[in-house]
């Protein structure tokens, strides 16, 4: 049995809501993921008959938890998917990173490039074949000795960005064994997931273009690192 979707915002042209890990945002027909999950949803809600149109224009990663946003009608997705890729939305997320990070604030800036046939990146020369230009803005928030609490807010949208980047650094995001992660989750942690929370996405509405800032509350066992701050309520405005 799934549990319960958390909607942040919704109304006719689109969705927002709380993605958990290890969940996918879209699979295959048969294979659980948000994506289905929202569609089940809508259909539901709305007695609808039919299939239901679901945009998406962005995703998370399988072990990331966070803000996700959905169009509902395909104008709606048109303009959404333009604004993501202009870089009109605001996105900040919270990140608990190995070692601790310094300075307190900066903007780091990295080439990055897909591995081919694998799913991840790594970091590379400016002058390599098919390099793509990361920007994240870092922000330490808390620290303890082992372990820095910082938020990020990226600049472009690279594969594993904000992993690649922190790891690239000596500071791999808790529990991401994949780019060198060695630092154990709690035990509350569900298994496949990793310190790295999409907190908040601020966006134009798609039709009334007012802005929006919808915001995700951190899973309860990132309670248990010890160094997580509290985070403003889930919501839209």
């Amino acid at each position: 049995m799934t549990s319960p979707l958390h909607i942040l915002f919704e109304d006719n042209h689109c969705l927002a809501v709380v993605k958990p890990s290890p969940l996918l945002t879209q699979a295959p027909p048969g294979i659980d993921s948000l994506e289905a999950r929202v569609r089940a949803y809508i259909k539901e809600r709305y007695n609808k008959p039919g299939n239901v149109y679901l945009g998406i224009p962005h995703r998370l990663d399988r072990p990331v938890s966070g803000v996700v946003l959905f169009a509902r009608q395909t104008v709606s997705a048109q303009r959404l998917h333009a604004q993501f890729q202009e870089r009109q939305v605001r996105k900040v997320y919270r990140a608990v990173l190995e070692g601790q990070v310094e300075p307190a604030e900066g903007t780091w800036e990295d080439w990055l490039l897909k591995v081919k046939d694998e799913s991840r990146s790594e970091r590379v020369s400016a002058d390599a074949p098919g390099a793509r230009q990361a920007v994240l803005r870092c922000r330490v928030l808390s620290a303890k000795p082992e372990a820095t609490l910082v938020e990020l807010e990226p600049q472009t949208g690279r594969m594993h960005q904000l992993r690649v980047q922190s790891a690239g650094r000596g500071w791999p995001v808790l529990g991401d064994t994949l780019y060198g992660g060695k630092g154990a989750l709690p035990g509350g942690a569900p298994a496949g997931v990793i310190a790295l929370h999409a907190l908040a996405l601020t966006f134009l509405h798609p039709i009334r273009y007012e802005p929006i800032t919808v915001t995700a509350p951190l899973p309860e066992w990132w309670g248990e690192l010890g160094i997580a701050n509290e985070t403003p309520g889930g919501g839209g405005r």
